[in-house]
């Protein structure tokens, strides 16, 4: 497995965790809204204990110990209110206790940079915030484009080098929206793996904590210590895997760098072995039957606040927010049991097949300013980024987004995708897809 060291900084392998941490604090210290909390202090403690036991010869070191890891401003750090990117929460009380999968984190050695800011109340895939500012995406010098949200500041602080891995959540492609437009791997696991407990909900029956790194190895060894279970995930070579790319929506409307992208991957997918295979799928066509539970949770959870502090709100969420509470609590009952149907009708369905794999979003990053000047834009936009990955949410079911793009070009994801409980499977699927495309 590839370790997390050779990551983020060229000849990485050859700084101490304090020398890291030292680059990385000053480097956080210097951006703008990517973060809300610095943790300084207790990250560099954190790398200095890295470096006295390895200095001691203590081998059993988690490969994660004394590294930069940051923490997505929606779930429980013990002594700090958790905002979620809200100003509405200023004054709601400190989190008593870090939530499991930080505390998880903490044990495997994670040195917690910061929280880091996100769309408020993780309710767009765009990434805006108009409470801290918005991060500007990092992989395009000349204009400044969209993060994807809504674990926005998760994605720069690892794209920009300043942490190794960040701690998210995905509802409806919240991890693997911006994974795709900042080239980086993002995992959305089977939800029931990881513990929610401590975290701000957005949907109760949609919501996954989970994480976005460098590389599908990296994604691997996150997810092993938030699930606090690591998968043993076997070598799969590519010849031979079936892999079906499901044509119902998830490839209308691709623009055409990522339309080439896609059909690039593929076409070198299949040179090595893969059997694709293109079908209907026409399944996700009755996505539109179960998409509003999370609005409806949401409303649910946000009424009491909107009631009093809906001025204190993002416009563009509290609109979305109040949305929900026009569904009935007969549709929602009826949307659930749906659902259900759906997911068992699903799993028959791709049964014959290893994963699913489908470009992860069908546009790259927008211009920001584009967005902030127009609703219609906003919402035209978050419509297309959140299509492809919140199929997955619905299925119950485990996704990962890793970069296919040309080197130098814009970035664009391509995510390999299947049932509950199918992590190991697409973790493997997707190392070995990792591998076909890596640059000559």
């Amino acid at each position: 497995m590839n370790t997390l060291i050779s990551k983020p900084i060229p000849a990485l392998a050859h700084y101490s965790r304090r020398a890291l941490l030292d680059i990385c604090v000053d480097a956080a210290q210097k951006t703008r809204s990517v973060f809300t909390k610095l943790y300084p202090e207790a990250a560099l403690a954190t790398a200095v204990h890295a470096d006295a036991m390895r200095a001691a010869g203590v081998d059993a070191l988690s490969p994660l110990a004394g590294l930069p890891v940051s923490v997505k401003d929606l779930v429980d750090i013990a002594g700090e209110t958790t905002m979620a990117g809200s100003i509405v929460l200023k004054n709601a009380a400190p989190a008593l206790a870090d939530a499991p999968v930080v505390r998880r984190l903490r044990a495997a050695g994670a040195a917690i940079l910061g929280k880091t800011n996100m769309t408020e109340f993780a309710f767009s895939g765009v990434g805006l915030n108009p409470h801290y500012g918005t991060p500007a995406n990092p992989i395009d010098p000349q204009v400044v484009r969209i993060p994807g949200g809504s674990s926005s500041g998760a994605a720069v602080s690892v794209a920009s080098g300043l942490c190794v891995a960040a701690l998210g959540s995905d509802t409806g492609g919240s991890i693997r929206i911006p994974a795709a437009l900042c080239g980086l791997v993002g995992f959305k696991s089977t939800a029931r793996r990881v513990p929610t407990t401590g975290a701000i909900p957005l949907s109760t029956t949609l919501d996954t904590l989970c994480a976005m790194t460098r590389s599908v190895d990296d994604c691997i060894l996150l997810d092993g210590i938030i699930a606090d279970l690591p998968l043993l995930i076997p070598d799969l070579p590519l010849r031979g895997l079936r892999l079906a790319v499901p044509r119902t929506l998830m490839l209308d409307g691709l623009d055409a760098h990522v339309a080439a992208s896609f059909a690039a991957a593929l076409s070198r997918l299949s040179a090595v072995g893969a059997i694709i295979t293109e079908t209907p799928l026409t399944l996700l066509g009755e996505q539109a039957s179960m998409e509003r539970i999370a609005g409806a949770e949401a409303y649910a959870w946000h009424r009491s606040l909107l009631d009093d502090g809906e001025a204190q709100y993002d416009a563009r969420v509290a609109k979305r927010l109040k949305f929900g509470a026009t569904l009935s609590a007969a549709d929602y009952i009826e949307q659930h049991a749906y659902r259900l149907n759906w997911i068992a009708r699903m799993e028959q369905a791709i049964a014959p097949f290893d994963a699913l794999i489908m470009p992860t979003v069908p546009i790259v990053a927008p211009p920001m300013a584009e967005l902030e000047a127009s609703e219609d834009a906003f919402f035209a936009a978050n419509h297309l980024l959140l299509r492809n990955p919140r199929v997955i949410n619905l299925l119950d079911g485990c996704a990962l987004s890793l970069p296919c793009h040309a080197p130098g070009t814009l970035p664009v994801g391509l995510m390999v995708a299947g049932a509950a409980m199918w992590d190991g499977k697409i973790l493997a699927v997707a190392r070995a897809i990792e591998a076909a495309l890596a640059p000559a």
